[in-house]
């Protein structure tokens, strides 16, 4: 509307540049959805064909377009600067003026172009718009498109119906995910991922666990792109996993929530990202998931650009990080990364403030910080000045002799885990602040040095904890206790069946998925295949009579389930076993396939008897027919058609050691997928 209105009224063609088609074509259509003249708002840009062209610089020369939306890169042509050199230009508004920035969540070279492009075409008025620019940014824009001297327009960045939290990412995420949509179920959400091979990951999870959900990221052909955010829009889709190619320029107001699987580059890229969610003024929940080794990532990911860049890309990481694990209302956080105050001591609306921690009186803390930084000139950043005052002797600090400061380890003996806190509430209540423009070097301010002259009490909250766990993705733990009745019930209803298929009674179910069945108390087929060996196939042959035992169980003594069963998972995870499978398919040798995954043999075979004893057949008797002799094969194979037992141990001892455990272990995935799958 900053634009659109003006660009009515005045004389001539506004030029608009936006950084995307999609939010170009959004904007188009609703300014003529509302008009009553056709090719009142067009754009130029790289999806339209020759004729459409011709159409728009056509309406554009005749008067009819008021407003014309222009990539930059489109601007910069040759042949458009000298079209619009014939136009009379009303104004040039510069949309999404954050891409101007390195200091911005979303740095795009080709916006450094638009000035001198501005001063070919001609001049005219310039208005430049974002909804997330600090001061270091609003002056880089400023500078760049050449109006130092222009007006600043900025509302408050406060969004009072967002509620923020930050979560712990452990290995079980996608559960904690999946719990939360469902516990919002038919809601609309965007959940953001940095890289397209997670978005597509989690798109699959998500699906896997009848959730309405699709992937959107860049590398998706722009058709699928259109569909799925047309889908979304229309709400035939619940949940888009995506990356940030998602979301500048959709005019949808009722998403309920927005999700970061992984915790944004920089706090601009967070804070745009949310504010996507709850446009409407109603609720809208913002979740982030932090794990520090995710910023270690993101670190690496900067290697190799140049230094300068390095360093910008590393203080926006720092800025994440204190956002992340401060315990300080997460409001008063955001909202003093942008340059404004938030007065008030609780916003009832994040996880700091609805959960509280206890506070510390830290005016010695406070005051070893100031007097720190004063000493050593105010010439360094945080990390080097909590170095010294714990009294770490860095090759960097040796190097400035500052060890032989008397300040120097002047804070050793207090909690280390707190220098950081006080730093970051010293910053938030104004006795110290960043250098931006100088590498984020601190500063002592003037109500600093007033402080050191008089004191007064300072309350601290300590940082939030985020203990780093393993990459160990294995099964979870199952939390519920096993209901032994039920056990003893499915045990005899498998013995039962067995009895009448005339197999043993594991090939049906293995003692583990019965246990799991007893303790998860699944009461249809669908359910019954979050169980751990229960694929898809094994649910349809054996399920029903078992989903019926169970429900009649439940029913009859007053059970009440768990509100959820283990997350189904989907093949990414699975790509190896997807390619054992292929291999196998193709009979490649057991042994070759090992070599060609860098696996031992044994670790094979266990990817293998996980993949049938799921329900999968596979045939591996052409590698059988190469390694063994028929009659061991018969023998191995008679034993466990008549054993109670698929146990290792059992069957060597009951064979009496004449063949080697690799050997059994082949028989029994043959046996296996011919009899239980």
């Amino acid at each position: 509307m900053c634009y659109q209105l003006p660009s009515l009224i005045m004389e001539g063609t506004a030029i608009v540049i936006s950084p995307l088609i999609a939010l170009m074509k959004n904007q188009v259509d609703v300014v003529n959805g509302i008009s009553e003249d056709e090719g009142v708002a067009h754009y130029l840009n790289s999806s339209l064909n020759k004729a459409a062209i011709q159409q728009v610089i056509d309406d554009v020369r005749s008067g009819k377009t008021k407003l014309l939306y222009v990539a930059p890169e489109s601007l910069n042509k040759d042949e458009n600067v000298a079209f619009l050199k014939e136009v009379k230009i009303s104004f040039y508004a510069i949309d999404e003026a954050h891409c101007i920035s390195e200091w911005g969540h979303d740095f795009r070279p080709e916006y450094r172009n638009i000035r001198p492009t501005i001063n070919k075409i001609g001049a005219a008025p310039v208005i430049a718009l974002t909804a997330t620019a600090t001061d270091k940014v609003r002056s880089d824009i400023k500078k760049s498109l050449g109006i130092l001297d222009a007006v600043e327009f900025k509302s408050s960045f406060n969004r009072p119906n967002l509620y923020y939290e930050v979560r712990p990412k452990t290995k079980d995420i996608d559960k904690q995910i999946i719990k939360f949509i469902k516990q919002n179920a038919g809601k609309s959400g965007i959940v953001y991922c940095l890289s397209r091979k997670k978005v597509e990951e989690l798109a699959a999870v998500l699906q896997a666990n009848d959730i309405k959900a699709a992937a959107y990221h860049a590398g998706l052909d722009s058709a699928t792109r259109s569909q799925t955010q047309d889908e979304f829009l229309m709400e035939n889709i619940d949940i888009i996993v995506a990356t940030i190619a998602f979301g500048m320029g959709i005019d949808k107001p009722d998403v309920r929530f927005v999700i970061h699987y992984d915790i944004p580059k920089s706090l601009e890229g967070y804070y745009q990202e949310t504010g996507r969610a709850g446009r409407d003024g109603g609720e809208g929940i913002c979740l982030a998931f932090y794990a520090y080794k995710d910023l270690q990532k993101l670190e690496k990911f900067m290697e190799g650009k140049p230094v300068a860049e390095q360093d910008i890309g590393r203080q926006l990481l720092q800025e994440t990080a204190a956002y992340a694990e401060s315990s300080v209302c997460r409001r008063k956080m955001l909202l003093h990364y942008f340059g404004e105050e938030y007065k008030e001591p609780n916003c009832h609306n994040c996880d700091n403030c609805l959960h509280p921690k206890e506070k510390h009186e830290a005016t010695n803390l406070l005051l070893i910080v100031l007097q720190a930084i004063l000493a050593i000139k105010e010439n360094f950043r945080q990390d080097y000045v909590v170095d010294f005052i714990k009294g770490v002797s860095t090759e960097d600090i040796v190097s400035h002799k500052h060890d032989t400061l008397e300040e120097f380890g002047s804070g050793e003996d207090e909690n280390p885990k707190l220098w950081n806190p006080v730093i970051r509430q010293a910053l938030i209540a104004g006795y110290i602040k960043k250098d931006v423009e100088n590498y984020g070097l601190l500063k002592v301010t003037a109500a600093g040095k007033r402080y050191i002259k008089s004191p007064k009490s300072f309350m601290i909250v300590e940082d939030a904890e985020f203990k780093e766990e393993g990459d160990d993705e294995s099964g979870e733990a199952v939390g519920a206790a096993l209901d032994p009745t039920l056990y003893a019930m499915l045990k005899d209803l498998r013995k039962q069946m067995a009895r009448k298929l005339e197999v043993p009674p594991y090939v049906i179910f293995q003692d583990v998925s019965l246990e799991q069945m007893a303790t998860m108390y699944p009461i249809n087929l669908q359910e019954l295949q979050n169980i751990q060996g229960v694929g898809a196939g094994k649910a349809k042959r054996y399920g029903k009579e078992f989903c019926e035992l169970i429900e009649k169980h439940c029913k009859e003594n007053g059970i009440e389930r768990p509100e959820e069963l283990r997350v189904r998972t989907v093949a990414k995870k699975s790509m190896l076993k997807v390619k054992i499978i292929q291999n196998i398919d193709r009979q490649v040798a057991l042994d070759d396939i090992a070599l060609a995954q860098g696996l031992e043999f044994e670790e094979l075979l266990d990817e293998v008897e996980a993949i049938v004893y799921s329900g999968t057949k596979l045939n591996i008797d052409y590698f059988l027919e190469e390694v063994m002799d028929d009659d061991h094969v018969d023998d191995i194979y008679d034993y466990f058609r008549e054993s109670e037992t698929d146990d290792l141990e059992v069957a060597m001892k009951e064979l009496g050691g004449e063949y080697d455990e690799n050997e059994i272990r082949l028989v029994r995935i043959k046996f296996f997928s011919e009899m239980a799958n």
